[in-house]
């Protein structure tokens, strides 16, 4: 029987954005092997799924953390003895140390796929992320048979400056049969079971809460926005390092009512039907599973100015991008008063992320596994 392995820092990567792929290669008659650490404890809800064995490798998610040695090590020693005919890699540490591992494999006929989710470097990045994180790309683009970009911006640098091994797919894939447009009645029925008033206007924002999500600018427009949307709610879900820091605001700020923490809502689907408006204000994003979930469910997004937001926006048309704080309430109050504008946004962005479900994804992966 063929074997593959799937490679990631941390196994709850595989579990966001990789099962149903797991799932297909099982569907075709392959073994199927995850090495990752184990770190699905911190992860409520998620589960690894169709995987035949789980190796838990110590990564660290520093690149530069000595204990990375001693994972590829244990690494190399399952890759030799199992005789993978595919290898697929992702996340930057998980990434560098697998094709470290397997340079033996890869000279015995392995097939290498390492898939970028978002370089460090990018246009308009920081000069530190291009003097560390581009040298260790560009070396180690040679140590594999193929790199799978999911953003047009990140297909052409690969291209350019890592030679003929680039591909782009249209990110990870969202599951569309999970998110998609319900009937004015089904949603209605959702915001009551969720506790939304009539006049209640409801923007959710999901993701962990850390700095680069930026969720305390949100919470901060919050009082600006009221005065235009008396109604507007402001909704977080997810769990994070920030959780106290944020409380702490809402507290400070006198937001109690307005502002929830929703903590990690393994059936967002639910919340993103119920709500109104859907935004993001990250500082980084490769291509954001939020963002998709949204166009897909018909919820008009707005969001800050960053490549993944760029990939997925085009302002005014599929939804509104800005880095001013004042055009983002600005557009949030457009959406509530202008429903031409609403339904008009809700189209085009349904119609946008339809090449981004799984099943539009699984056959662009698919020519790159077998190429």
């Amino acid at each position: 029987m063929k074997k593959v392995l799937y490679t990631a820092t941390v196994v709850s990567h595989i579990c966001q954005f990789h099962l149903p792929y797991l799932q297909m290669l099982k569907d075709m008659g392959y073994e199927v092997h995850v090495a990752a650490r184990d770190n699905l404890a911190e992860k409520n809800g998620l589960k690894l799924e169709y995987a035949d064995k789980f190796f838990d490798i110590p990564f660290r998610r520093s690149p530069f953390s000595p204990k990375n040695l001693g994972a590829k090590g244990q690494l190399k020693k399952i890759i030799d003895r199992e005789g993978y005919d595919i290898i697929v890699c992702n996340t930057p540490v998980g990434g560098i140390m697998t094709r470290l591992a397997a340079i033996g494999a890869r000279k015995r006929g392995t097939r290498v796929v390492y898939i970028a989710h978002g370089f460090h470097f990018y246009k308009g990045g920081p000069k530190k992320s291009w003097l560390i994180y581009y040298p260790i790309e560009k070396i180690f683009s040679k140590k594999c048979d193929a790199i799978v970009t999911i953003t047009d911006e990140d297909y052409r640098l690969a291209s350019e400056k890592f030679g003929g091994v680039a591909f782009r797919i249209h990110g990870m894939g969202v599951n569309g049969e999970r998110h998609h447009t319900v009937s004015e009645g089904e949603r209605a029925e959702m915001r009551r079971e969720l506790g939304i008033g009539e006049g209640d206007f409801v923007c959710l924002c999901t993701g962990e809460l850390n700095q680069n999500k930026n969720q305390a600018s949100l919470i901060r427009l919050v009082p600006k926005i009221k005065e235009k949307i008396p109604g507007f709610k402001l909704w977080l879900a997810g769990n994070g390092p920030l959780r106290s820091e944020l409380e702490e605001l809402i507290s400070e700020l006198g937001l109690e009512t307005d502002v929830t923490l929703l903590g990690y809502q393994p059936k967002i689907e639910r919340y993103v039907r119920a709500c109104d408006v859907v935004s993001s204000v990250s500082k980084r994003e490769g291509l954001p599973f939020n963002i998709v979930e949204a166009m897909l469910t018909g919820r008009p997004v707005v969001a800050s100015v960053n490549r993944g937001h760029r990939e997925l926006i085009e302002n005014g048309v599929t939804g509104f991008i800005t880095d001013s704080q004042e055009e983002l309430c600005g557009y949030i109050e457009a959406l509530y008063s202008d429903k031409e504008l609403y339904c008009k946004i809700a189209a085009e962005a349904e119609r946008k992320a339809a090449a981004y479900t799984v099943a539009s994804v699984k056959e662009e992966f698919t020519r790159v596994l077998f190429k």
